[in-house]
């Protein structure tokens, strides 16, 4: 499946040359001349979709564009391109999250590179994000025994330690300890450590959810 750039930008003449680099390059181009007109027919964000968006448009600034896509919720992966160099509007445009900022004329080896970061860094999260609902859908598998179980384990604490701490034998903390790692799909304590502790970023960098195990 071709990779499509959604390219918004009033300049005609800049729209068809920029569509002509992108389709020899091998990517599927969509034109909008204003934000409105781009959220109006705005597609459903998709993996292979990113957005090539013009900093000062008529009616709805390009970062007005990208603050509006942001609240609802959107991925889309943003390189804005201008005619200016703006230090302020750069550094607020990447600090609200576009992947590159270049500046008109681009030449195609510079856009056609942004482009490839772009989707590079977006494959990475995609890659990463499914990895993690990987681990919480294994986590959710587990027993609320075998929860406190393992929340036990990576922090540290020895069989007999958990097997005070919830009352069970010894022997039964073993058992369930086997069924942690068995159902977490990790051959040592390590690995489990390193699971929770993604998962805890993760939990921290949304600011819900249970850390952890």
């Amino acid at each position: 499946m071709l990779s499509t750039v959604h390219v918004v930008d009033d300049d005609a003449s800049f729209q068809s040359a920029i569509r002509r680099r992108l389709e020899l390059a091998g990517y599927a181009v969509q034109l909008y001349s204003t934000a409105e007109q781009f959220l109006d027919q705005r597609p459903i964000d998709k993996q292979s979709s990113y957005l090539l968006l013009d900093v000062q448009l008529p009616g709805l600034s390009g970062l007005g564009l990208q603050s509006r896509l942001r609240e609802a919720g959107s991925k889309l992966p943003i390189v804005f391109i201008s005619g200016h160099s703006e230090i302020p509007t750069t550094v607020s445009a990447i600090k609200a999250g576009a992947e590159d900022f270049l500046i008109k004329p681009v030449a195609s080896g510079d856009l056609l590179l942004a482009i490839e970061r772009a989707i590079a860094r977006q494959d990475a999260l995609q890659e990463n994000q499914s990895e993690l609902d990987l681990h919480r859908s294994r986590v959710a598998s587990l027993t609320p025994r075998e929860r406190q179980v393992g929340d036990l384990m990576v922090r540290g604490k020895l069989n007999k330690q958990i097997a005070f701490e919830l009352g069970p034998t010894v022997r039964t903390i073993k058992a369930h300890r086997h069924r942690v790692m068995e159902k977490m799909h990790v051959e040592s304590l390590a690995e489990l450590v390193a699971i929770a502790e993604r998962l805890d970023r993760q939990s921290v960098a949304r600011t819900a959810g249970v850390s952890g195990l």
